[in-house]
């Protein structure tokens, strides 16, 4: 059990760095002012928001496996702990940067008046209660 958790906990992780840096590449040309590739990097991150909430609704479950062991389960395992952290962490880090480029395509008036974001995300502590609320269930 616990080498599929690691297992799995690493090839997510590679999931999430490959979306990172897609964020990442998005944003550094919304900056050099590059908008011809707004559309195909909404459709890239579209399909591959499916795969992100499956992989949160798993990452949510293998957190819990982990907790289910005993102490001294976990004591000698751990980079399981570390890996779901990363894991957390680079969930974070896409969540803010694509926030970041959803700003600037707004400021630009790039994105259709069907696709504004609800007014709930304005808030500044929106994005930290969500995650305070994952990690609690």
């Amino acid at each position: 059990m616990l080498a599929d958790i690691i297992d799995y906990l690493r090839q997510q992780q590679r999931l999430y760095k490959e979306m990172l840096v897609m964020i990442d590449r998005e944003g550094q040309n919304l900056q050099k002012f590059e908008n011809g590739n707004a559309f195909e990097s909404f459709q890239a991150k579209k399909s591959l928001l499916p795969q992100l909430t499956q992989s949160l609704e798993r990452l949510k479950e293998q957190r819990i496996s982990w907790q289910r062991l005993t102490p001294d389960e976990r004591a000698k395992n751990p980079e399981v702990i570390s890996l779901i952290r990363q894991n957390q962490d680079l969930i974070m880090k896409i969540i803010v940067l694509d926030r970041e480029n959803e700003q600037m395509l707004l400021r630009r008036g790039l994105v259709p008046a069907q696709r504004l974001p609800s007014v709930h995300r304005q808030h500044p502590n929106f994005v930290a209660d969500l995650y305070r609320r994952g990690a609690a269930s």
